[in-house]
């Protein structure tokens, strides 16, 4: 999507009477578009987890990486004499070299970065975590931060290169999520930096001397973008809704411009004289997102869009009993069906519309609402009802249900589903105690099957699992507690699967017991049958 996009801006750039060198650069440099601008402006509008928003970061965040090889190509496509060749600016070590080795330099310098922050910082920063002093984590990661950035720059690079491999660097840590709270609070502060350093950047004198110029080239970059962008959205799939979505929040140009539109100058690819209305194409483009994603929502999707039904009201809820479900899918669906079986009454509520109507068909009485709601829980009947199942598959609404009826309702005995480890760690740390793995039953009873079907006793198969199950839950509670700390979590949980495997072979190689005939009748047969058969007449 990328290079379709610079490769159509070149090609405008070319026939405007650049040549190629200079039109691809500025395709290239272009086609980029804000990552900064555009993921807070949907997440203030609540988009970010929509088709549209979903997709444009994904496009924004391989734009981001995109930026390292372009920084490798555009030593190759120098026309210029650059100020450094001429004894007019300071050289660095890199400028030093021939064009090809500059390419080269590039990528080893991000390669040696990224290898380094790979094995040296994590036990750096597992020696500080032991501290427990969240000044001292926040501060290395400043000084990572800095220090990345100023590495570039002596080596010829732009600084904001480096910030963003610093980024890459700790984003690859064990201690993200740590980090992440830990600048939680700085980050409105500098994001509100950078929105001025945009502002700044823009040059009012050029653009008040050349204002149809500007209109223009800022016109035709987001006309050429949008359309772009839609056509490739339309091909990939994208609904309508999505698609123009996606389409406006790309259509402006990327603060990384800034960055290489420098570097192009400084290696000769472009003139100061032909950066300048670019530079300022890029600030105006992007100052006018917020206004053209706010186009599309209040006049273009009412009438283009798709037309969607108001909301459903949630159901009123007319019954009360011991036990509330939420998520009545193939999960839930077997569970409900075993209590009602069994005269339990159950209160369902399950979010999705299509699902409810379709089990009402089937004769299941289903209520639609979102049980993370306080008032609707209250509604089913919460205060009386003795437990809670979730059973539905989004972990961030189960982790939702889990603090509303926590806070709300702290009677209430949960039973969640989780689809694996992760997610069950997560529900242990909220105090969740009866968590449930969803293919683990599954797993197992194939595993019981497959053993039988290899000769193995049938007791001893569902014996061997049945120890399986009981070993597994305790460790995956005893692991819980330590998954922060990976040199001891992977240590111990080594152990255990080891202790584990281990008591399984001492139980096959312990006599067979008499009682475990009576669990392979099939197996009885079967060598009866072959002893009659052998039997002399």
């Amino acid at each position: 999507m990328l290079f379709r996009l610079a490769l159509i801006i070149m090609a405008v750039a070319f026939i405007l009477g650049l040549v190629w060198q200079q039109a691809l650069a500025i395709g290239l440099i272009l086609a980029l578009s804000s990552t900064a601008i555009v993921l807070q402006t949907l997440k203030e509008k609540g988009l970010i987890r929509t088709d549209g928003g979903q997709n444009s970061f994904s496009v924004l965040l391989f734009q981001d990486i995109a930026v390292i090889p372009m920084l490798a190509i555009l030593p190759l496509l120098a026309i210029h004499e650059t100020a450094a060749a001429t004894g007019t600016e300071h050289v660095t070590y890199i400028q030093t070299l021939p064009v090809w080795l500059q390419t080269l330099a590039v990528l080893v310098a991000v390669a040696i970065i990224v290898i380094a922050g790979r094995y040296l910082t994590i036990p750096i920063f597992r020696f500080i975590a032991r501290t427990r002093l969240r000044e001292i984590f926040t501060a290395a990661a400043l000084l990572l931060i800095i220090g990345i950035a100023l590495l570039m720059s002596q080596v010829g690079l732009s600084p904001a290169l480096g910030t963003f491999l610093a980024g890459v660097v700790l984003a690859g840590s064990e201690y993200r999520h740590e980090l992440e709270s830990d600048i939680e609070p700085f980050k409105g502060l500098l994001l509100g930096l950078f929105f001025i350093a945009v502002g700044a950047g823009i040059d009012f004198a050029l653009i008040a001397e050349n204002p149809w110029l500007i209109l223009q080239l800022v016109g035709l970059l987001l006309v050429i973008k949008f359309f772009v962008l839609l056509v490739l959205g339309r091909m990939f799939g994208l609904h309508a809704d999505s698609n123009l979505l996606f389409s406006f929040a790309l259509a402006q140009g990327g603060e990384f411009g800034f960055v290489l539109f420098s570097f192009a100058i400084q290696n000769g690819v472009l003139s100061a004289g032909q950066v300048a209305p670019l530079i300022a194409v890029i600030a105006i483009s992007m100052a006018l997102t917020p206004l053209l994603m706010l186009l599309n929502e209040k006049i273009i999707l009412p009438r283009v869009g798709t037309r969607e039904k108001d909301e459903r009201e949630a159901d009123v809820i007319d019954e009360e009993n011991p036990v509330i479900m939420a998520g009545f899918g193939h999960f839930g669906n077997i569970m409900g069906r075993l209590l009602q079986a069994n005269g339990v009454g159950t209160t369902v509520l399950d979010i999705d519309a299509d699902n409810v109507d379709m089990l009402r068909k089937l004769g299941f009485k289903v209520f639609y609402g979102d049980a993370s709601r306080h008032d609707l829980l209250q509604a089913a009947g919460a205060e009386q009802a003795k437990i809670i199942i979730l059973a539905i598959s989004d972990s961030d609404k189960t982790f939702e249900i889990v603090e509303t009826v926590r806070k709300h309702f702290p009677h209430l005995i949960i039973f969640a589903r989780a689809a694996g480890r992760a997610e069950a760690y997560e529900l242990l740390e909220m105090g969740v105690k009866h968590v449930y793995r969803q293919t683990l039953d599954t797993s197992l009873r194939a595993g019981i099957d497959v053993l039988k079907q290899l000769g193995f006793r049938s007791f001893h198969a569902h014996r061997s699992a049945r120890m399986f199950r009981q070993r597994d839950e305790a460790d995956l509670r005893d692991l819980a507690g330590m998954r922060h700390d990976r040199k001891t979590y992977i240590s111990t949980a080594r152990q255990k699967i080891a202790d584990l495997e281990h008591t399984l072979l001492s139980e096959l190689q312990s006599p067979v017991e008499s009682r475990d005939e009576g669990w392979d009748t099939t197996g009885l047969r079967r060598e009866f049958g072959q002893k009659t058969k052998n039997k002399p007449s």
